[in-house]
């Protein structure tokens, strides 16, 4: 009623200068958000967080989730604690919720439930937990393996996968140092076979942050930036191979009758696939993270299995970054034998820096990391958090696929035909990084392909771009942000960065 009374008191002009000012402010976005083509999506509309309040004096520094058989959450901290969470799907997660397990270990980083014992990965061995008496606290503590070497080095992590199809669990273990390997299989991924016994299988790890099977069964894990990395990447494990750091070749001493002969050394300040193309065992990486668009510490990997309850991204992968806190998404496919693929950008704003990710059936991701005191953008020390579907489907780009002269992208909606036929949609760029023995490297090589044809599929589901000068070897960064779907939205991401190592 005060609005009519107010509204009877203006003047004739100043009503329609009202009415002017109303539409343009529902045009313009302002104060509220618009509708339409203007409307801008945002992440939250889509994969919401929920913190977790962790219990007043607790040091969480989550390395490694495992959802339990009753429905606990079980959460392991670089500071050597495992705790329980109960009703970890609840909309609130109070700290009364939270329970010690376990402590007393060895910076804990991976976890993996089995039979009835919960395994850990700690810095030393693999170990299993089991609560015997039912009180809600671990009480048999069992090796598994031992194997491999600690140095006493702050730099020797050791991160485990979930046990793959033959029940073995594969562990990347940090080189000592950044450069080094002092003791046997720093700078490995073994094997840990359901009786402990322990199998060399790629050499070449230098600072895991994660590793994690994709829907096919294929071990991948995230390795950072440093010497003989240009830039964060997701590498592919495979038996005999070797993924890039020559750090450890000591250890084929051990490992020859298991992994066969010792590679040649690659030769510093060339490039990865002229290395690949010298050296039989060098496996490229799948995908490179650009740095620093998408992150500068590669961390836990998480695959979709969910059926579309995480949403419409089916047997991709999610990979968390520490220093960025947030989560990237992965594409991979096979071209000449080897994966390769693409990242995008997913999800920021976690409360600190993201290092274990777990993916449960139900299509609850639970986040959680810390600073350590290498810094991060969440502003927390560390955190505990659950990232969640709305429900709503968001307009990205679902894949890049690499084809012969160009790429194909699919989309998660129909795309407005008009706009996604526009060659100035996109805009395109490529560049490497040194393979070489000093710390990273800036982007080289630097090329600028031309977009020669934009064609639109029927369904409006993908488009087809032909390029001229694709570069093997290159990350292929890709800008699509004047693509808008048939409702004139714009794409929540409108980049992709794809791996060219191989031309299909």
């Amino acid at each position: 009623m005060d609005m009519v009374r107010t509204t009877k008191r203006l003047s004739k002009p100043r009503r329609l200068l009202c009415v002017a000012l109303t539409l343009a402010s529902l045009v313009m976005g302002l104060p509220g958000r618009a509708i339409g083509q203007d409307a801008k999506p945002k992440e939250q509309d889509y994969y919401q967080i929920t913190p977790f309040e962790i219990p007043q004096d607790v040091v969480l520094e989550v390395g490694g989730f495992q959802l339990m058989p009753d429905g606990r959450l079980a959460v392991s901290s670089r500071r050597g604690e495992i705790w329980m969470i109960d009703n970890p799907l609840a909309k609130v997660v109070p700290a009364s919720s939270f329970k010690r397990f376990a402590h007393g270990l060895h910076e804990p980083l991976s976890l993996d439930y089995s039979d009835g014992w919960l395994y850990v990965t700690q810095r030393p061995e693999l170990s299993r937990l089991k609560d015997t008496d039912g009180d809600g606290e671990a009480d048999l503590f069992e090796t598994v393996s031992d194997a491999w070497g600690i140095s006493g080095d702050y730099h020797e992590y050791a991160f485990g996968s979930k046990a793959d199809r033959e029940g073995n669990r594969w562990v990347v273990l940090c080189l000592t140092g950044s450069f080094s390997s002092v003791v046997p299989y720093r700078g490995w991924c073994v094997r840990i076979t359901k009786d402990g016994e322990m199998i060399p299988t790629t050499s070449g790890v230098r600072s895991p942050g994660g590793i994690a099977s994709n829907a096919a069964g294929d071990i991948f894990y995230t390795d950072n930036q440093g010497p003989w990395n240009g830039a964060c990447a997701l590498k592919h494990l495979i038996p005999g191979k070797f993924v890039g750091h020559p750090g450890g070749f000591k250890w084929y001493e051990l490992a020859e009758a298991t992994i066969g002969p010792q590679p040649r050394k690659p030769k510093s300040d060339s490039r990865m696939m002229v290395e690949a193309a010298k050296i039989e065992q060098l496996e490229p990486p799948a995908v490179l993270f650009p740095y620093p668009q998408m992150g500068q510490s590669s961390s836990g990997i998480a695959c979709d299995t969910t059926g579309g309850k995480f949403g419409p991204f089916e047997n991709q992968l999610f990979v968390a970054d520490q220093s960025h806190s947030t989560i990237m998404r992965v594409y991979l496919e096979k071209v000449q034998g080897h994966y390769q693929g693409a990242c995008f950008p997913f999800r920021s704003g976690f409360g600190s820096g993201n290092v274990g990710v777990e993916l449960t059936a139900s299509g609850a991701m639970f986040v959680g990391g810390t600073n350590r005191g290498w810094g991060a953008r969440g502003p927390k020390p560390f955190a505990v958090e659950r990232l969640d579907w709305t429900g709503k489907l968001p307009f990205e780009i679902h894949q890049m696929r690499a084809i012969d002269g160009g790429f194909q992208l699919t989309f998660t909606k129909a795309v407005d035909r008009q706009s996604a036929s526009q060659i100035d949609s996109y805009k395109m760029s490529t560049y490497t990084y040194i393979y070489r023995e000093q710390y990273g490297s800036p982007p080289v090589d630097q090329t600028t392909p031309t977009i020669t044809k934009a064609a639109v599929s029927e369904d409006g589901l993908s488009v087809t771009l032909m390029v001229d000068g694709l570069q093997v070897g290159h990350v292929h960064e890709l800008h699509a942000a004047g693509v808008r779907n048939q409702e004139g939205q714009p794409l929540l991401h409108d980049a992709a960065y794809y791996t060219l190592n191989y031309l299909p």
